[in-house]
């Protein structure tokens, strides 16, 4: 199956560069462009891609606004956030807009098109460390944590005590992979058990898990 992407990000060479990059992988195929967050809202409307390349500094509506438009849409489209450094101030805003996760404007071609794939996949960040890290640094940062809506708080305590256990991990930084060896348990259970967190707690992805159990206080900073 071919994941469609948009790219929306206000400096051409980066759009270009990007598309020709992505449309030489036979699994992705570029679908359209966007000079700037309101233009991304509306191309997704009429496109509606697989995935989203999303720069955060743009003009008429940043990314962080255009992301947030995006997930509010109930858009299937997932938003890899572009940033030019690890450390942006604004990327954990933008995973609480609704982001999947984030890639540097400098990434190789195939760390561009693998982060693609892990997103359009419905995974977290591209790497589990960056989930530690930022989840970590941006919480401190951001604002105060938004107060968990009743509904997700009412279905928090739905979640049983082993789920409860897997989604602290997901917000610890830590893959499938690792949480099955941690817990000493098949990957498959723990896929099984992501998705019903996910479910239950009417979430898009793992990122935003992760930002859950932050945000509820199953897991500290630090």
């Amino acid at each position: 199956m071919t994941i469609r992407v948009l790219i929306a990000d206000d400096q051409m060479m980066v759009r270009e560069g990007f598309s020709v990059l992505l449309n030489a992988m036979p699994d992705i195929e570029v679908v359209g462009e966007a000079v700037n967050g309101r233009e991304a809202v509306e191309r997704v409307r009429e496109l509606a891609p697989d995935v989203v390349l999303m720069d955060i500094r743009m003009p008429e509506l940043n990314g962080i606004e255009a992301t947030r438009e995006i997930v509010a849409a109930d858009a299937a489209a997932k938003v890899l956030v572009l940033t030019t450094f690890d450390l942006d101030e604004y990327v954990y805003q933008a995973l609480r807009a609704g982001a999947s996760g984030f890639l540097l404007k400098d990434a190789s071609a195939r760390q561009l098109a693998d982060g693609v794939r892990v997103v359009a996949a419905g995974e977290a960040l591209l790497a589990p460390s960056v989930t530690r890290r930022l989840i970590t640094e941006f919480s401190r940062l951001a604002d105060p944590p938004r107060p968990i809506p009743p509904a997700a708080r009412a279905a928090y305590g739905d979640l049983t005590e082993r789920e409860t256990e897997v989604l602290v991990l997901i917000a610890q930084g830590l893959s499938n992979a690792e949480i099955a060896e941690r817990l000493v348990v098949a990957e498959s259970t723990i896929k099984t058990h992501v998705s019903r967190i996910l479910v239950k707690l009417g979430l898009r992805d793992r990122t935003q898990a992760a930002v859950f159990a932050y945000e509820a206080r199953l897991v500290t900073p630090g």
